[in-house]
C-alpha cells in the first residue's frame, strides 16, 4: 500500500492572521521571560543556601535508630577541660605526632576518599573520642539521670596522658585526672552507688594509667585512685592480672560505616576475595630481648617463605601507615601473624580481622584475656595459637590446617567484623550491634547484677 503525499497534511499550528500571530508571539516571549526569571531566582536561592549552610544533601531515606536494648545511658556534660577543650592544643597532644589531623571528624581522622565516605585514616589511640561521639548520638541515651542504668564520664584521659608523658613533675602528670575524680565523685548521681554504675572509656592501654606514687612507669595514676577502682574503665588493653574493673574494647580500625548495607557489602567482599598467600606479617623489629626475639623470628620466617607476604615497617615505614596497603596485604592472606606490639595487644589484629584474615597469636594476652565481651568462647573457632617459645615452623603448622577448617574459621572472623567495628557517629540506617553497643549492653548488665548482689 502506498500513500499519496499530497493527501497528507500536518498542521503544527492553526492558521492565524498577522495580528493573531503577533499577539501569540508576544505571549510566548512573556512566558519565556517569566520562566527564565523564576529559574534565576531559584538558582540564587540554592547558591545562598549552599554558601551559608555547609551541609551535605543526602538523597537516601534516613531512618532514625530506636533503642532496642534494655538499658539507658546518661552522659555527663563535663567541663570542657576534661575533653573537647584539650583539642585546642591538638599539636601537642602526643609527643611523637601532630594529632590535629587525627582528632578531626570526632576522632575518625581524615577521610580516605572524597565526599561522604566510611573510610578514614583513624589513629590507633583515639577510641575515647569515637566512643564519646557514638554515645552522644546513641538511641538509648537518656537526659534524665534518675532513670539511667549506667553513667558515662567522657574524659579524654588518653589524649591528656600522651600530652604530658615526658613531664618530669609527676604532680603535673596527675593533676587533670585528680580534678576529674574530685569533680565526678562530688556529683549527686555518683553517690547513688559510690560510682559502681559509672564508667570511663580511654583510648590507650591500662599500663599508661597505673603509675604508682613513687615510680615513673606509666603516664599517670588515674586507675590506681580508689574512687576510680569503683568505676568500670574501658581501655584498648586491660591489665590481665590486677585489672578486675578493666574491660578491653577494640582498637579502632579504618572502616566506620553509615549503614548496615555498607557493612554487609564489605563482609561479602571479604568472603569472596582471592587469598593467594598462606600467611603474612605486617610489622617491624622491636627493641627489648623478648619483643625483639619474636619479631625477628616472624620477619625471618616470612621473608624466607614463598607462601608469606611481608610488609616490613621500619625507618618511618610510610607504606605501613597507608590503610589500603595494610588491608591489601591482609586481604590477600589466609592467616595474619600477630606478635605482641609495644605491649601485649596490637591494632593490627583488628585490621586483620576487618580484612577477613585469621589471626595467629603468640601470647594469650594479645586477644584472649582482653576482649571477652566481643569474641566466642571457643578460641580455636576464629584464631590459631602458637607458643611464643615454640614457633620455629610456622608455615608447616599452618599447612596442617585443612581447607575446610580454614573456610569455617574465616566465616566466623568475618561474622565478627560488625562487633569489632565502630560505626560512624552519624549513622542512622545502621541496626547491627557495633563495638559501642556491645560495651554499653555489657556495662548495663554488670550494673544490674551488682545491684542484685548488694540487695
Amino acid at each position: 500500500m502506498t500513500f499519496n503525499k499530497r493527501q497528507v497534511k500536518i498542521n503544527h499550528w492553526p492558521e492565524k492572521n498577522d495580528k493573531e500571530k503577533q499577539k501569540y508571539s508576544k505571549n510566548r516571549e512573556t512566558v519565556k521571560l517569566t520562566l527564565l526569571t523564576l529559574l534565576l531566582l531559584c538558582s540564587i536561592c540554592f547558591l545562598f543556601l549552599t554558601l551559608n549552610f555547609p551541609f551535605t544533601i543526602e538523597f537516601t531515606a534516613s531512618i532514625p535508630r530506636t533503642c532496642d536494648h534494655n538499658f539507658t545511658v546518661y552522659v555527663y556534660d563535663l567541663p570542657k577541660e576534661f575533653n573537647i577543650g584539650l583539642l585546642q592544643n591538638c599539636r601537642h597532644l602526643n609527643i611523637y605526632t601532630n594529632m590535629c589531623p587525627h582528632v578531626a571528624n570526632n576522632g575518625l581522622g581524615q577521610p580516605l576518599h572524597r565526599g561522604r565516605t566510611s573510610w578514614f585514616s583513624t589513629h590507633q589511640f583515639i577510641a575515647e573520642m569515637i566512643f564519646h561521639a557514638r554515645v552522644e548520638n546513641h538511641p538509648c541515651r537518656t537526659y534524665e539521670p534518675d532513670t539511667a542504668d549506667i553513667f558515662y564520664v567522657p574524659f579524654y584521659g588518653g589524649l591528656y596522658a600522651s600530652s604530658v608523658f615526658r613531664e618530669q613533675n609527676l604532680t603535673k602528670r596527675d593533676e587533670l585526672a585528680v580534678r576529674l575524680v574530685n569533680y565526678i565523685s562530688g556529683q549527686r548521681w555518683w553517690k547513688r552507688s559510690n560510682g559502681r554504675d559509672h564508667f570511663l572509656a580511654i583510648g590507650r592501654t591500662a599500663w599508661d594509667f597505673m603509675r604508682s606514687s613513687d615510680t615513673d612507669f606509666g603516664a599517670n595514676m588515674l586507675m590506681q585512685m580508689p574512687r576510680v577502682m569503683n568505676m568500670s574503665v574501658l581501655t584498648v588493653e586491660r591489665q590481665p592480672w590486677n585489672g578486675d574493673n578493666h574491660f578491653g574494647i577494640p582498637y579502632p580500625s579504618y572502616f566506620h560505616p553509615y549503614t548496615s548495607a555498607e557493612m554487609v557489602t564489605w563482609q561479602d567482599k571479604m568472603k569472596n576475595v582471592e587469598r593467594p598467600n598462606l600467611f603474612s606479617f605486617v610489622g617491624g623489629p622491636r627493641k627489648g630481648l623478648e619483643k625483639a626475639a619474636i619479631r625477628d623470628e616472624l620477619i625471618k620466617q616470612c621473608a624466607e617463605s614463598s607462601h608469606c607476604e611481608l610488609l616490613k615497617c621500619e625507618n618511618g615505614g610510610s607504606r605501613c601507615h597507608n590503610p589500603m596497603t595494610v588491608l591489601g596485604v591482609m586481604a590477600r592472606s589466609r592467616f595474619c601473624l600477630q606478635a605482641p606490639g609495644d605491649s601485649f595487644t596490637r591494632r593490627s589484629t583488628f585490621d586483620a580481622m576487618l580484612a577477613g584474615c585469621i589471626p595467629v597469636f603468640f601470647s594469650p594476652h594479645t586477644m584472649y584475656t582482653q576482649y571477652m565481651w566481643y569474641l566466642p568462647d571457643d578460641k580455636r573457632s576464629y584464631s590459631v595459637f602458637m607458643d611464643e617459645k615454640n614457633n620455629t615452623h610456622i608455615e608447616q603448622e599452618l599447612l596442617r590446617i585443612s581447607e575446610n577448617e580454614v573456610v569455617q574459621m574465616r566465616e566466623i572472623v568475618i561474622d565478627l567484623i560488625p562487633r569489632l567495628t565502630y560505626a560512624h557517629p552519624n549513622s542512622t540506617n545502621y541496626d547491627l550491634p557495633d563495638a559501642v553497643d556491645i560495651a554499653l549492653e555489657a556495662l548495663a548488665k554488670q550494673a544490674r547484677d551488682s545491684v542484685v548482689v548488694s540487695l
